[in-house]
């Protein structure tokens, strides 16, 4: 790999795009959930809830995954990692279509199509895609993560054409062997865990860029805002005796049960209040097209003010979403709610996933950091886990979806508290704040 330092441009921008791809086709294979719970719904008259748990036992899958692959992450780097996903996630898919009983459902479009693409989604790019980047790390993954926006523009109206004019079964074959064919040659030929794994430096310097003097020098980085912090040597358990993991933990839980909470159920509640089933699969589309222009702009805005206040903007997003699917059902068919619903998930709550890796790396950044990601990522896991399964229960019970939509705003608000308090930007500036406290001295 010596051409690499021959390249016009840093290497690192090789990695966003191979992710970008990967999470265009992963993500919006998990997505596809929703396109496919309704077909399945009529075809086998499960309840909403026993449909959904396939989804959260899914998830429930990854967390047993998370600690596993952060651990093989740091020691292998990520090509078998994600390799291991793709094969688990288009496995799945192939075997969907042969599915009779519940039981089947939750091993082949729970436990491989929404458990492996756990590994090939946010969660798993998050283990090694901030490593490559610093001063841009908010910009650059959340180029790599608006690849999700593409492939629900593209991806999931396509699926949805399928299913409805071929078969929902025909949809799964279909993305299976996309999946298989297009994406393990990509992650094997390219994806690496770490800069250093090819003699480079995060950002493309020539040097490593540590501190604002010799690179012989004990002074802290110059983003370093607590040095005594950031010269710990971090290990699992040192982590775990921290306040802020366990802040970053409740934080992701309760925020990841609101967004798939929303995602999973929001296809079937969109075409009981006046919606066609076309116009709400286009909502997933637009959702993501939003989330290309979110995550990238957060990103970007996290790289300039801080990783909180992005964090908060994406919480503030799934609470409107979740106070416009209150309001829906006393004004159908509403266009105004409609577009509110796609906005706020798009151009505010996507942007959560260009500071998911982030946040936990400033705090955490070290040799174990993808071992330490991998259980911080149980959280991931139970929040995504309980969102549609708890959902789907609250809706069988009460026949209405009203406590599921205030259970998640109040998740929302206390995930947005729980990351200030986890403060990351206590212990590293992102680039934009350490330009403006050098101003002064300039």
């Amino acid at each position: 790999m010596g051409f690499v330092k021959r390249l016009p441009f840093f290497y690192g921008w090789v990695i966003v795009a191979v992710s970008f791809v990967t999470l265009a086709l992963g993500v919006s294979t998990r997505t596809s959930f929703s396109l496919l719970f309704p077909p399945l719904l009529d075809e086998f008259g499960w309840d909403r809830g026993v449909t959904a748990a396939a989804f959260s036992i899914g998830f429930l899958a990854s967390t047993i995954y998370a600690p596993f692959s952060g651990s093989l992450i740091d020691r292998f780097g990520p090509r078998p990692v994600l390799s291991l996903g793709v094969v688990l996630t288009s496995l799945g898919m192939a075997t969907t279509p042969m599915v009779t009983e519940a039981w089947h459902l939750y091993l082949t479009l729970g436990v491989m199509v929404v458990g492996g693409a756990f590994l090939i989604g946010y969660v798993g790019h998050s283990f090694f895609l901030p490593n490559w980047f610093v001063r841009r790390r908010g910009l650059a993954v959340g180029i790599a993560f608006s690849g999700v926006g593409i492939g629900a523009i593209t991806v999931l109206p396509l699926l949805q054409y399928i299913i409805e004019k071929i078969g929902w079964r025909e949809a799964c074959w279909s993305m299976a062997i996309v999946l298989a064919v297009l994406l393990i040659p990509l992650i094997v030929t390219f994806q690496r865990r770490h800069p250093n794994d090819l003699g480079l430096e995060p950002d493309g310097d020539t040097a490593a860029r540590e501190t604002d003097t010799d690179a012989s020098s004990d002074k802290p980085a110059a983003n370093v805002v607590d040095a005594a912090w950031a010269a710990t040597e971090w290990t699992l358990a040192r982590v775990l005796r921290t306040a802020r993991f366990w802040w970053l933990f409740v934080g992701y839980t309760s925020v990841l049960f609101a967004w798939y909470a929303v995602q999973v159920h929001q296809t079937k509640y969109l075409t009981e209040t006046g919606f066609s089933a076309s116009q709400a699969a286009y909502a997933l589309g637009m959702v993501g097209l939003g989330g290309i222009a979110g995550q990238i702009g957060l990103g970007h805005l996290s790289d300039r003010i801080g990783r909180e206040w992005a964090w908060s903007a994406s919480c503030a997003g799934y609470i409107l979403c979740c106070a416009a699917l209150l309001l829906l059902p006393q004004h159908p068919g509403s266009t105004v709610l409609y577009i509110v619903i796609i906005a706020s998930q798009g151009l505010l709550g996507y942007g959560l996933t260009s500071v998911l890796g982030a946040i936990p790396l400033e705090l955490f950044e070290g040799r174990r950091y993808s071992t330490i990601f991998g259980v911080l990522s149980i959280g991931i896991g139970l929040g995504c886990a309980t969102g549609p399964w708890v959902t789907g229960i609250i809706y069988d019970a009460a026949g209405s979806y009203v406590l599921a939509w205030w259970l998640a705003i109040g998740l929302c608000a206390l995930s947005l508290l729980c990351i200030w308090l986890a403060a990351p930007r206590r212990v590293r500036a992102v680039a934009g704040r350490v330009e403006r406290t050098r101003v002064p001295n300039n």
